[in-house]
């Protein structure tokens, strides 16, 4: 199986900012747990993903979803219930996730909440003493980010990041493949987020649901008046609070670009797109084509998202291509991939014959529960070096994302310096890198 790049090169890639020293809580030991030790987790977000964080837990050998959280209490009375009739066990139900890493009996925390909650949740959770598996992406903005990675190791935290793809046996074998040069020098990946998005409307604004917290779920972000359009799928299409789907399924393709090209934040960036189907209530682009040259390493890196009706490129509407001076690679999906060489592209290695790298994998699932499995691993051994999806790829993937949506909107090629993590003499594009946080909701400064 192909190994993920060491959190050493990783960081070699990127250097950590600037180090302001604030007050932070006390650092909690991490504990120790034992095999027979039982681990008790939350899962943070109960709407959409968070059934699958939960799902995942409960498969893993001696842990327990004791809690469950989000600011929607509907939401939790309807997961408690089915999780009592699935798992015939009761869990514990809370709205304020700080109640939640108050308490000494929660071990890990699992997060799917909105986007602009991930990172702040994260370093909280790395604060109270909690190991922390978070949503992709890892951050809302490049800053928060960057400071993700720096409670995880002051905090000795076990953090992964959930790629899941990077636990795909099948993706593994493929990424080894192009380490092992079987398609030549590898110069250019190419993401692809082709999905069926349709018009959302404009609901408009409507009074704050009985038994919705908003301003817990608003958290760090600005609040604007309640409506229907951002609780609780659609916010992201908002740049409050979500990133478009770049930084939504996009977050699973643009690490893998960086894995497969084995490098982190690019020098110079451009993007185009927009608009052009519907005239509902969406911020973000409909269609976003960026690209990100790294003129050191020789490579390049084209994404797109495209909505609605449309082909595919290689067998695969959602995943990546990898180009090399004898072939090319697709990854379709989370689970398949197949090669072509030469100028006829004679068809070369895959997977779709049922090989191991394809047994066990369920369809679709990416590795979801390997990934949570590892994880776990992690967390009883205390032993970060094992993540498969370890904190730096929460903030590199997540980062190529948010670099992109900067060019968009600022309309114009940017030059940026991945050791500083600050654009080339563009104080406006700098400015986009964090945002302004609401009063109790600031993401800390940890170095």
């Amino acid at each position: 199986m192909a190994k993920n790049p060491s959190r050493r090169s990783f960081m070699k890639k990127t250097a950590v900012a600037g180090a302001a020293a604030v007050f932070a809580p006390t650092i909690i030991p991490a504990k120790a747990f034992g095999a027979n030790d039982r681990i008790n987790a939350a899962v943070l977000g109960v709407n959409g993903r968070g059934q699958t964080h939960i799902a995942s837990l409960m498969v893993q050998d001696n842990v327990q979803v004791t809690t469950l959280c989000d600011p929607d209490m509907r939401l939790l009375k309807e997961r408690q219930k089915s999780f009592k009739e699935k798992y015939k066990a009761d869990v514990a139900l809370e709205q304020d996730l700080r109640k939640v890493y108050d308490n000494p009996d929660i071990d890990v925390v699992s997060i799917a909440m909105p986007n602009h909650w991930h990172s702040l949740a994260t370093i909280w959770a790395c604060q109270a003493g909690k190991d922390v598996y978070v949503e992709k992406p890892g951050s809302h903005n490049i800053a928060e980010g960057r400071k993700m990675v720096e409670a995880a190791y002051k905090y000795d935290r076990i953090v992964q990041h959930g790629v899941q793809l990077r636990s795909s046996p099948a993706v593994q074998e493929a990424i080894q493949l192009m380490r092992d040069g079987y398609i030549g020098k590898v110069y250019m990946a190419r993401g692809l987020v082709f999905r069926m998005r349709g018009d959302i409307g404009d609901k408009g604004f409507s009074p704050i649901p009985e038994g919705v917290d908003y301003d817990l779920w608003t958290g760090p972000a600005p609040k604007r008046p309640f409506t229907e359009n951002l609780v609780h799928y659609n916010w992201h299409w908002h740049w409050d609070y979500g990133n478009g789907d770049v930084g939504n399924q996009g977050i699973h393709e643009t690490d893998l670009c960086q894995w497969g090209l084995d490098v982190g934040l690019p020098t110079k960036i451009t993007s185009m797109g927009g608009k052009f189907l519907w005239k509902d209530c969406k911020e973000t682009p409909e269609l976003l084509t960026s690209i990100y040259h790294y003129p050191e390493e020789d490579k390049i890196i084209q994404f797109e998202v495209r909505p609605w009706l449309t082909n595919n490129e290689g067998g695969a509407t959602v995943g990546n291509i990898f180009y090399g001076d004898k072939g090319y690679i697709v990854i379709d999906g989370y689970d398949k991939y197949s090669s072509f060489l030469g100028k006829d592209n004679t068809p070369g290695k895959s997977n779709s014959d049922g090989g191991q790298a394809a047994s066990g994998v369920d369809r679709g699932l990416g590795g979801t529960d390997a990934h949570f499995e590892n994880f776990i691993k992690a967390v009883r051994t205390r032993d970060s070096s094992i993540l498969n999806g370890p904190v730096e790829t929460a903030h590199l993937s997540s980062a190529l994302a948010h670099l992109g949506n900067i060019a968009y909107r600022l309309d114009r090629v940017l030059n940026f310096d991945p050791k500083s993590e600050k654009f080339v003499n563009d104080a406006e594009a700098d400015a986009m890198l964090t945002r302004n946080y609401r009063k109790g909701f600031e993401v800390p400064d940890v170095v």
